[in-house]
């Protein structure tokens, strides 16, 4: 059986009546802790002469890189607060080719979101096929009007500057499809070039002039 030790003191009394607590004795505790803190180096950041340092994935404001939005209005309709507003209106593409047929697609005239309603949940950032939203840390946009708090499209373009750069890959990760294609594709480019000169050489003839290098979209450089 183990022994008590002597720090602990039973809320009865041998006998089975309740033990009345000391008078002071949470006073005493209390004075205790605060005599400890006042000899220890205080944590406390003056906020806002110095900033926090926010995680990298910290939810402060989300950024829109317009460029990348098709209006396929997937985020106005995940988001469960109904606070993305979004406009549009097509326009007809002129065919690309003789004999071809024109194309419509949608232009983008109006996106907002209404972060006096926003749970920062971040549906709209991961339902969006062609990662046009991101995370920004900033959070430092309160306002006096909550009608402020309406971010437009230009707003939400200057936070896409904010966005941090994501992280670098595990080294032990496998290579990504579209790199490893533009990587075979550039090796069998260089290795043809440098057949073609070899035969050039052996036949006496001029060498071929070197084809531009290709981009993993598919253009040249």
């Amino acid at each position: 059986m183990s022994r008590p030790s002597p720090d602990h003191h039973p809320s009865t009394t041998p006998s089975g009546r309740p033990r009345r607590p000391v008078p002071g004795s949470g006073l005493a505790k209390g004075l205790a802790v605060t005599l400890r803190t006042m000899t220890k180096k205080t944590v406390t950041a003056q906020y806002p002469d110095t900033q926090p340092e926010l995680p990298p994935r910290s939810r402060g404001v989300i950024g829109l890189f317009e460029e990348n939005c098709t209006v396929c209005m997937l985020c106005a309709r995940e988001c469960p607060d109904w606070c993305i507003y979004i406009d549009s209106h097509k326009e007809t593409v002129p065919a690309a080719a003789p004999g071809g047929r024109e194309r419509s697609r949608n232009v983008l005239d109006r996106f907002a979101i209404d972060f006096s309603l926003c749970m920062y949940c971040g549906i709209c950032i991961e339902v969006c096929p062609f990662d046009a939203l991101f995370w920004s840390p900033e959070f430092e946009y309160a306002e006096t009007d909550i009608h402020e708090l309406t971010h437009e499209r230009d707003k939400l373009r200057d936070w896409m500057w904010t966005v941090p750069a994501p992280p670098a890959l595990d080294p032990g990760a496998e290579e990504p499809k579209e790199i490893a294609a533009a990587r075979k594709t550039a090796e069998k480019q260089a290795a043809a070039q440098a057949q073609a000169q070899a035969e050039a050489e052996a036949a006496g003839a001029p060498a071929p002039a070197p084809a531009e290098p290709t981009d993993p979209q598919g253009g040249a450089s």
